[in-house]
């Protein structure tokens, strides 16, 4: 589809989504390849359930239970940058790596105005996740303009630090589109580079959102969604990365999901993880998938109400949990090169989350969403290390 200049008004996460079919069914000419899509799913499903794997995790069977920490991050916690006139009143989107000893997380920033300036991007450092809600934020200056969703990586080829996250810019001529940042030191955040793009959209094409880079020993692939039940992907030489040689994005998995498609390489089992939002009535949760490779078809590994990789259903503590929505997450990484490589056994996610009143409280934008973690608990009554 025709990339757009400028967000609607009221709610960034349904912006730049021009000719994207509300009813994925509508898709008569796709039929056919839908149903060769599908014959391969369920033979690729199969393979996953019924291969023996010494090396794979004890979740192979797609059943996940997990604990929740306390709030981490809230927009009460005093630390934000001076904002009396237009409130800050969500932390969201977040993406984290640990790099010398410290934690450094990104997100996106959300005010209680419309227009320019109502979303920035911060970065805070820390050294334990207890610790995260006395570090002090900072915002970085990279456009006035809506940008957000933000994932941070460090791209061993180039020795550079990367954001990739949706942005426009009008006054420099950046149209909507997945859009890049670098920076040679992470701990300087005054110093990343002006938002450009990974490529324009075309006409025709569909713009997305909530991109998200993953790179094998050859390709980059950049990941994003369309609010239509479709995640789409990309690809590029990693000599091309990062605004070279794109391929036009094809459709890479259809299913009931929603949005922010976030994908991992599994330790060294050789597979790759992904798990995408979904929603269900006014409840965000996720859901999960599994590939052979990052070009490769994605079979359902927990996508069900009843067997979901994230929701109210399987959060051990949910009773004294703050959370019904789990929205937006990120896997701590065991690396923070561009394989974005996780270990299996020992998840942890930061996440965004709501309560069912706040989540309730008028527009998406207007959802005063905060920040937790969550630890992937072994046995029902296993200790857990969360804040």
């Amino acid at each position: 589809m025709a990339a757009t200049t400028s967000p609607h008004p009221q709610r960034e996460r349904t912006m730049h989504l021009n000719r994207i079919p509300r009813n994925s069914t509508a898709l008569p000419r796709y039929t056919l390849a839908a149903i060769g899509f599908l014959s391969t799913l369920a033979f690729s499903t199969a393979c996953i359930a019924q291969t023996p794997d010494a090396n794979f995790p004890s979740w192979l069977d797609g059943r996940f239970e997990w604990r929740v920490s306390q709030t981490l991050l809230s927009t009460n916690d005093g630390k934000l940058p001076d904002s009396s006139e237009h409130p800050w009143i969500a932390i969201k989107d977040p993406s984290v790596v640990q790099h010398d000893g410290r934690w450094h997380l990104f997100c996106s920033l959300r005010k209680k105005i419309d227009g320019n300036g109502r979303i920035r991007i911060g970065y805070l450092s820390f050294t334990q996740w207890d610790e995260a809600n006395e570090a002090t934020w900072q915002l970085l200056n990279l456009t006035e303009e809506y940008h957000g969703a933000p994932q941070v990586f460090y791209f061993a080829p180039q020795q550079t630090w990367y954001l990739i996250y949706q942005a426009v810019d009008s006054t420099r001529g950046l149209k909507y589109g997945p859009c890049y940042s670098t920076n040679k030191d992470i701990t300087e955040p005054q110093d990343w580079t002006l938002p450009k793009p990974l490529y324009e959209v075309k006409a025709g094409n569909k713009a997305g959102l909530d991109f998200w880079v993953i790179c094998d020993d050859q390709f980059a692939f950049l990941f994003f969604t369309s609010l239509d039940g479709t995640m789409w992907r990309a690809q590029t030489e990693l000599a091309n990365f990062p605004d070279k040689g794109w391929t036009d994005p094809e459709v890479a998995l259809r299913a009931d999901i929603f949005e922010a498609s976030h994908t991992y390489r599994v330790g060294n089992t050789g597979r790759y993880l992904t798990f995408v939002e979904a929603q269900r009535g006014r409840r965000r949760f996720f859901k999960a998938y599994l590939a052979d490779n990052l070009a490769g078809v994605w079979a359902p590994l927990a996508d069900s109400d009843k067997m979901p990789f994230v929701s109210p259903a399987n959060v051990l503590n949910q009773s004294t949990s703050w959370a019904q929505s789990y929205s937006h997450g990120e896997l701590l990484r065991e690396s923070n090169d561009q394989h974005l490589s996780i270990a299996p056994d020992q998840m942890k996610m930061v996440f965004q989350g709501a309560s069912d009143s706040e989540y309730g409280v008028g527009s998406y934008g207007d959802i005063p969403w905060r920040l937790g973690l969550l630890e992937l608990a072994d046995e029902p009554n296993s200790t857990t290390t969360l804040p």
